[in-house]
């Protein structure tokens, strides 16, 4: 083995072993990245020529279109979260749902899944569902673990039902990708993959993941009813069909705005993430939450979690420059094309290792990182990048899932009272994490659920 791919090999080593450390992420991968080209120009294992593409690196990010969407759903999601529209649906949806057994769950994972396609914030949705639902839950006698594990899968739905911002991180990430991959191909007049394209591959996936959940909850009713009792006839209250609509109908005209300007081809998702933003701005106004207090907070909350976005993404960026400068990518195509079995064989140790990492670090971590280097070599080798874009969102989402480190844990478990054992939390979401484990096969043999909408479109 070389110098240079010795120093490729210890550059990641070492940079995950820095992440685990909860050190910045940004500045971790920057320092990290400038400290072993520092090492290889001092042993002519590096071209320090490589770094001179680093400017123009950052003002392609920053002059990106795509990632503009990024604040906007951020703003958007923060906002809905403000303006108090889960409390409403959960409330009309229990007085719907709630005289029938495991009706509060069903009405917890349907006001989930609207939240996901409104926000797409996870952390958001969990910790709203979490304060808002949980104690009626326990209230209302539900086994803990079905409480918990409902309100834990329903919030990570946001990761998989457009509009997701991970679907919009991946969908740039394996755009560029794809383009690289077919040049390296030979193909100089690539095709392109779509933010739009990865958001319609989503949609089937994610509601036969909502499906999925859905019939084991009333399973569960059915067999055990013990475990998801009625609501009593003192804890539900029927809606007027005006107090329903008023509920349902401004989160789902949203939706409709959003995701069905993007698939129907009427609007970028960038000029759709603009819709959703002043969207939800007028839907606050109406629930008389819109204040300047509030604007103010939502601005520096989106400004926050933008700026943390865009920093990662350069500082990616700079990895991504020093580790091709040592023939790092080299190196990860020659060890997926040579791996046993073939594409099939490439694919599980990806998705494996992308697992893994999802419950160490975070998934704007890997999806800068790690899909730039694996997602090349896979897409040449013939791999949908649609597909691909899906089966990593449901992946990553299982591992938000998994104990012991799994994110949606950590959130509910800070939204949570001190009489619900984390024990709870972590066996209430096992079944769940069996259902998406079984989307995932179930999306490997039938790849037409995330490429069938796209190639209609």
């Amino acid at each position: 083995m070389s110098l240079a791919a010795g120093l490729a090999i210890a550059l990641f080593v070492c940079l995950a072993l820095t992440l685990l450390l909860g050190l910045p992420v940004a500045f971790t991968l920057a320092g990290v990245s400038l400290i072993f080209a520092g090492i290889g120009i001092a042993t002519g294992s590096f071209d320090a020529s490589f770094l001179e593409a680093f400017p123009n690196r950052v003002f392609g990010i920053m002059g990106n279109e795509t990632l503009l969407a990024v604040p906007l759903f951020v703003f958007m999601g923060v906002m809905l979260e403000r303006s108090r529209i889960a409390e409403r649906l959960l409330t009309a949806m229990a007085g719907l749902f709630g005289s029938l057994r495991g009706g509060l769950a069903i009405s917890v994972l349907l006001v989930g899944a609207v939240l996901a396609a409104s926000t797409g914030i996870v952390g958001a949705t969990v910790v709203t569902m979490g304060l808002i639902a949980l104690p009626t839950m326990l209230r209302a006698g539900y086994d803990p673990r079905i409480a918990a594990g409902t309100i834990c899968s329903s919030g990570t739905l946001g990761q998989i039902i457009p509009p997701s911002i991970i679907l919009v991180l991946l969908g740039d990430v394996l755009g560029n990708a794809y383009q690289k991959a077919q040049l390296g191909m030979g193909v100089y007049a690539p095709k392109t993959v779509s933010v739009g394209d990865l958001f319609a591959g989503a949609m089937l996936p994610g509601l036969v993941l909502v499906g999925g959940y859905l019939i084991y909850l009333m399973a569960v009713a059915w067999l055990q009813p013990q475990r998801a009792p009625a609501l009593p006839a003192a804890m539900r209250q029927k809606p007027g069909l005006r107090s329903l609509l008023g509920a349902l109908l401004p989160p789902l005209l949203l939706i409709v705005a959003v995701l069905g300007s993007i698939i129907g081809g009427l609007a970028t998702p960038t000029e759709a993430a603009a819709i959703g933003a002043v969207g939800a701005l007028l839907l606050a106004a109406t629930a008389r939450e819109l204040s300047l207090a509030a604007l103010r907070q939502t601005a520096e909350r989106t400004a926050l979690i933008t700026s943390m976005v865009y920093m990662i993404l350069i500082a990616a960026a700079l990895f991504s420059l020093v580790f091709r400068g040592f023939g790092g990518d080299d190196l990860v195509h020659q060890m997926l094309t040579g791996m046993p079995g073939g594409v099939l064989g490439a694919l599980i140790i990806v998705n494996l290792t992308v697992f893994l990492l999802g419950f160490l670090i975070d998934f704007i971590e890997i999806i800068f990182i790690v899909v730039p280097l694996v997602a090349p070599p896979l897409l040449a080798l013939g791999v949908d990048p649609i597909w691909l874009g899906v089966m990593l969102a449901i992946n990553l989402q299982t591992s938000f899932l998994t104990p012991p480190f799994g994110f949606a844990l950590f959130y509910l478990r800070g939204a949570a009272p001190r009489e619900l054992d984390t024990g709870a939390i972590y066996r209430g979401v096992l079944p769940f994490i069996a259902i998406q484990l079984l989307m995932l096969v179930v999306l490997a043999l039938f790849p037409g659920l995330a490429t069938w909408l796209p190639a209609q479109m």
